[in-house]
């Protein structure tokens, strides 16, 4: 049986709901998708192949992360006009991103990346997020954000890297974002992105849908619980808590590369 003719029931139901609760949780509190989580869990505790594990997560991010904007839109903390400009990027760097994936060096750009999430895992140590930001729409920031979407879309197809997890430091450390609406607003600009991407997948039947469905209805239950958490936190110890989780994944993103570069 291969693993497009898999079906939920032969997956462990309880690692499904497990993957949702921890993802939905630290969507809701660092502002990201959950499938730099739900990936790597579903291959490990699902038994789930990684191209169909990535398809299925993007279906399961869908429901969370409408949960997670409601929950930060209901306290003021999503700008929407900046989530549109960076959807308006990434989807036009997603497409380039693809396209570029077997003509530029992947190993070399992980390597990059890695360096550039260290370098922000730092500055989110050293930074104390105004809770009182916003970013000012001009005509430099505009373009900005622009760019900002078109590079996360780029990096998402080219290494499958979620935007959240560069759009919420970038956010405040580069245009001045409160930390709380940065990633409410990371999280509205998933939405969709992670609904034209299922679409493409469901195309590809490259979803497990019965297993995104109880991943992503899972997540719902602590996504909310997760944004309150962020809400509620003060910036410095909020900020510390994403370096941290940065750190956590840079080491995995170090495996990886290292474990690519011994395979090539």
């Amino acid at each position: 049986m291969t693993d497009s003719e898999e079906t939920v029931q032969r997956r462990p139901i309880l690692a499904l709901v497990g993957i949702g609760l921890v993802a939905g949780f630290l969507s809701g509190m660092f502002g990201i998708g959950g499938g730099i989580v739900i990936v790597p869990l579903l291959v490990l505790a699902a038994r789930f192949g990684r191209r169909r594990a990535a398809g299925t997560s993007l279906a399961a991010i869908v429901p969370s992360a409408l949960v997670g904007v409601g929950s930060y839109a209901a306290a003021g903390h999503v700008d929407w006009l900046v989530a549109l400009l960076l959807v308006a990027g990434s989807i036009v760097g997603a497409q380039v991103g693809a396209h570029l994936l077997h003509k530029l060096p992947v190993l070399a750009i992980r390597w990059a990346f890695i360096v550039f999430l260290a370098a922000v895992a730092v500055s989110l140590f050293l930074v104390v997020p105004s809770r009182d930001g916003q970013v000012a729409l001009e005509v430099l920031s505009i373009v900005g954000l622009i760019v900002l979407g078109f590079v996360t879309g780029v990096l998402s197809g080219i290494l499958g890297v979620g935007g959240g997890i560069v759009i919420v430091p970038m956010l405040i450390l580069l245009f001045g974002q409160s930390d709380v609406v940065a990633k409410g607003t990371s999280l509205a600009m998933m939405i969709p992105t992670a609904i034209s991407g299922t679409i493409g997948n469901l195309r590809k039947h490259n979803v497990d849908l019965p297993s995104a469905l109880i991943v992503g209805l899972s997540a719902c239950v602590t996504t909310a619980l997760g944004a309150a958490a962020a809400i509620a936190l003060d910036p410095r110890t909020a900020s510390i808590l994403f370096g941290a989780f940065l750190v956590v994944l840079i080491v995995r993103l170090v495996v990886e590369a290292v474990k690519m570069g011994h395979k090539e």
